[in-house]
């Protein structure tokens, strides 16, 4: 997919491509990565980027977000998208909506919002399973 100068291919999760926002900086605007991000100052706007997200301690985030996999330990004020894993550590205020394939919370972590869980492959299975329980119910004699 990606070539980089070690010559390994598709290594967007690679710790050799890294963008960093350090602590004290603003960013205003849309930003769009093929690498990982990590953040410790200030974004204003969206953020798109086909590798990892991580939001430090004082990292914030006040716009939308599309990532590959995430750890959030600051503040995100929009809606969040992640192909992959979310990890919301103790720390993290999320006020927003989550859209993931998986995720954890850690104790004293604050989201509010609404989370989807968005597994594809098991998308036919809940979608059976939810025809089985309406046929339950209607068996059901209250």
């Amino acid at each position: 997919m990606f070539k980089g100068g070690n010559g390994k291919e598709g290594q967007t999760n690679s710790p050799d491509k890294l963008n960093r926002i350090v602590e004290g900086t603003v960013i205003v605007g849309e930003i769009k990565a093929d690498s990982n991000f990590r953040i410790e100052g200030t974004l204003e706007g969206s953020l798109d980027t086909l590798g990892k997200l991580v939001v430090g301690p004082t990292g914030k985030i006040d716009g939308q977000i599309k990532c590959a996999n995430a750890d959030i330990e600051g503040e995100i004020k929009g809606d969040l998208v992640v192909d992959g894993l979310l990890s919301i550590k103790s720390t993290a205020k999320i006020v927003g909506n989550i859209t993931t394939n998986k995720i954890e919370i850690e104790v004293g972590a604050v989201f509010q919002g609404v989370c989807n869980y968005a597994n594809q492959k098991d998308a036919p299975l809940l979608a059976k399973k939810s025809k089985m329980d309406k046929a339950e119910d209607a068996k059901v004699v209250y």
